[in-house]
């Protein structure tokens, strides 16, 4: 059955269109990813099928009766004080209604005469019945379920819905969503500010959820666990790959490969139909026939007709990055002994040890509140309220990206601000920041009006003047299309020096990490290998 089905939408944002003509249909009990870089229009279908922004032309039709429910990347201040678990059961507030009548009769029934307990019975079967019908037993224990999955303690479910950080209200909006149990889910990036276990949760939960879903996420091991189907928006169009990421990734290649040996064999027919035409004319010229003319001209009619196939480019044009190492550092980077750090109600480490050497790629992982972040500004020293030794080695220069990207001063270009690390001319400086995809004019915007992902390509692009030997990076994949992880995924396995990162993002990990070092239990536990080896040493 047909759930949501897109006819020819497009949609213009000033001087082109985003969305170009796009097509495609989703099935019921689909799970479909949408990819494609930054900008490609992708939580634009998603608000354009919710009806939260309309479409320049083209129709969009849902099936009768279907229930949808979005999640968006961010969300307002409700205008109503309330606590978190108010805020959950708006989802269900006539299942509550029910289940109160129910309990008042249940209190009346105790109370009543014989007499007239009958009159109160058949009321309170005629609510019960109700109650049954829009699922209300099984709603509690839904209800538990997904506040467990998503670790919903007494300390969350009490705070103010209002009060909640950015990432917290996209967590509880999920929550509320999944409760609600649509026919239809539109997921915006749900994966942001989840750690590695809520993730493997949600997976689950999406794989055995009966109903249908449309997704937009940067999260490759996600995608390629939830999806079942992959379409990508690339210059305003759609490509249906019937399969998860990596299925995508393969059947991709193969279409550009079969697409560029179409395109050499048109070429060559078009140069022979080009060469047969020049030796006509030849021919004619030579023996004045007419005939010679008119085949010439017969081929050429041809060669007008012929639907000729764009270019086909094996290697896409786009961001190429490499990070140099001019000077490496002693093999001992960092150096922990018996490291203690305790916060009033809580230990966070309790006599820990830890050696990173030189050329090290370590993934720093752990729950949401294990110290990651602490153990980063220990090695960065901007955390000395510590019991223990902490050694950072010789000749150590450190870059470091924190989650959080701030610039001190935000007027600056881009430009004002690279040019004040560079070493050179402007006109180098630019040629410089062309390679991080800042070009043309674009180097005069303003460092406030960058989108996330600029942030953090701009603040690579100057990490990489200070020639530095040891990166740290916090969360790095926040904010960057798939296409921006892939490159960046590529100039940290070809950088020569050491790399500490904080990831949730397992297919990055994978990618790099040459050893996890997991906190768990105030401890520090290391495993060498990738995400895939530390999951399989780890449940030994």
């Amino acid at each position: 059955m047909i759930e949501i089905e897109l006819n020819n939408i497009k949609k213009n944002y000033g001087l082109k269109n985003v969305l170009d003509g796009v097509n495609f249909e989703v099935k019921t009990g689909e799970r479909i990813a949408l990819i494609g870089s930054n900008g490609a229009g992708k939580s634009t279908i998603l608000k354009i099928i919710k009806g939260e922004k309309n479409q320049d032309s083209g129709t969009v039709n849902i099936r009768k009766n279907a229930t949808i429910e979005m999640l968006n990347q961010t969300y307002k201040t409700e205008t109503q004080n309330m606590l978190v678990t108010d805020f959950l059961q708006q989802g269900f507030a006539d299942m509550i209604k029910l289940e109160n009548s129910m309990k008042e009769l249940e209190e009346k029934m105790s109370t009543i005469s014989n007499d007239e307990i009958q009159k109160i019975l058949n009321k309170y079967g005629r609510i019960q019945e109700e109650y049954i019908a829009i699922g209300g037993y099984e709603m509690q224990e839904k209800y538990k379920k997904i506040c467990s999955g998503f670790k919903f303690d007494e300390n969350i479910l009490n705070r103010q819905y209002n009060l909640l950080s950015g990432g917290e209200k996209t967590i509880v909006n999920l929550a509320k969503i999944l409760l609600k149990n649509p026919n239809i889910l539109l997921l915006d990036e749900p994966t942001n500010h989840l750690d590695i276990e809520t993730l493997q949760w949600l997976e689950d939960f999406l794989i055995s959820y009966n109903g249908t879903i449309l997704m937009v996420s940067h999260d490759r091991y996600f995608l390629d666990k939830v999806a079942t189907k992959t379409i990508l928006l690339e210059e305003g169009k759609e490509k249906i790959y019937f399969g998860n990421y990596s299925y995508f990734l393969e059947e991709d290649e193969r279409r550009t490969l079969s697409q560029f040996e179409i395109y050499k064999n048109q070429q060559k027919q078009i140069e022979k139909m080009k060469e047969s035409i020049q030796l006509l004319r030849k021919f004619g010229e030579k023996t004045q026939n007419e005939k010679f003319y008119k085949r010439a001209k017969s081929i050429e009619k041809r060669l007008e007709k012929m639907q000729v196939i764009d270019k086909v480019y094996l290697e896409k044009e786009g961001l190429k990055l490499a990070i140099n190492l001019k000077e490496r550092s002693g093999n001992e980077v960092v150096s922990i002994k018996e490291l203690s750090k305790q916060y009033p109600n809580k230990t966070i480490f309790d006599k820990v040890n830890l050696d990173i050497v030189y050329g090290e790629k370590v993934a720093l992982i752990g729950k949401n509140g294990t110290g990651k972040s602490t153990l980063i500004k220990m090695i960065l020293e901007q955390e000395k309220d510590f019991i223990g030794n902490m050694k950072i080695g010789s000749s150590v220069k450190i870059g470091y990206i924190p989650q959080d990207i701030k610039f001190k001063n935000e007027e600056e270009t881009i430009l004002e601000f690279f040019i004040k690390s560079f070493k050179g001319a402007e006109t180098q400086a630019r040629t410089r920041l062309a390679k991080f995809r800042f070009r043309g004019e674009n180097v005069f915007k303003k460092i406030e009006k960058l989108s996330g992902g600029e942030k953090v390509r701009l603040m690579l692009a100057e990490l990489i003047q200070r020639d530095v030997n040891f990166l740290i990076l916090d969360e790095p994949t926040n904010h960057i299309d798939i296409e921006t992880r892939e490159v960046l995924e590529e100039a940290i396995k070809n950088y020569k020096g050491t790399v500490l990162f904080v990831s949730h993002d397992r297919y990055f990990i994978n990618a790099i990490a040459n050893r996890i070092i997991e906190i768990s239990d105030n401890k520090i536990n290391s495993y060498i290998g990738n995400y895939d080896d530390y999951q399989r040493k780890s449940r030994i």
